[in-house]
């Protein structure tokens, strides 16, 4: 699929109403389009694995050819470089979790980079470290518990992250790994109960929320049964 004939169809299925209604949720890109996830995937499933496409796409700069790029990208062509490369470029909450869905998540140096990104200080490359373990979390079911308890200090040390993008990454990271079994859940609720004490709203917004989910009938109730 060429590049100019994505362009066309995004262009034919823009709507302003939908960039005012993605303001609402706190999805400002510099430039977009206003078009929903299901047309996107709709495209990209029609365009397929294009790693040059998605180079292009990426280059256009707006939050649906951003997203587009995550989709399409063949995994097995990213580099690290790739990777540095575009999580500089995210500007939106959006951005930055479809690609770490998309993409980020099925390469082979995805928990490397949680490492490296927990401790940079731009708002979104920060958020991409933990969005990515939190997906990692959900979908990398060979892990073992022992990786997962790597990231507990990562996740203490940047619960008193003030920003709401950050802080939000950081509970739904915790909350993720408290969900795979048993284990975890229990070391996930302590490590909750320790950010608790910390003198930060940010931490106590984490930890209260996180327990809260972790502890309820709901989630105990399915890690019976696995």
């Amino acid at each position: 699929m060429k590049f100019e004939t994505v362009v066309e169809e995004l262009e034919s299925l823009t709507n302003p109403e939908d960039v005012e209604g993605m303001a609402r949720f706190g999805i400002s890109h510099g430039k977009s389009y206003g078009i929903r996830m299901p047309e996107l995937r709709r495209i990209a499933k029609k365009a397929g694995k294009d790693h040059e496409l998605a180079e292009k796409l990426w280059s256009a700069g707006y939050g649906e050819t951003k997203i587009l790029a995550s989709l399409i990208e063949d995994p097995k062509m990213v580099t690290e470089e790739q990777m540095e490369r575009w999580v500089v470029e995210f500007d939106s909450w959006d951005v930055c979790d479809q690609c770490c869905l998309n993409l980020f998540s099925k390469l082979p140096f995805a928990y490397k980079k949680v490492f490296e990104w927990s401790l940079r200080d731009e708002e979104f490359v920060k958020r991409a470290a933990f969005a990515l373990l939190a997906v990692l979390a959900v979908h990398d079911k060979k892990a073992g518990n022992e990786k997962f308890e790597e990231f507990f200090p990562p996740i203490i040390r940047e619960s008193t992250d003030e920003r709401n993008f950050v802080k939000k990454a950081v509970n739904w990271a915790l909350r993720q790994i408290g969900k795979r079994n048993r284990a975890l859940n229990q070391r996930a609720l302590e490590v909750a109960e320790e950010i608790s004490i910390i003198n930060s709203k940010s931490a106590k917004w984490i930890a209260s929320n996180a327990i809260k989910e972790l502890e309820s009938e709901k989630v105990q109730e399915r890690l019976k049964r696995k």
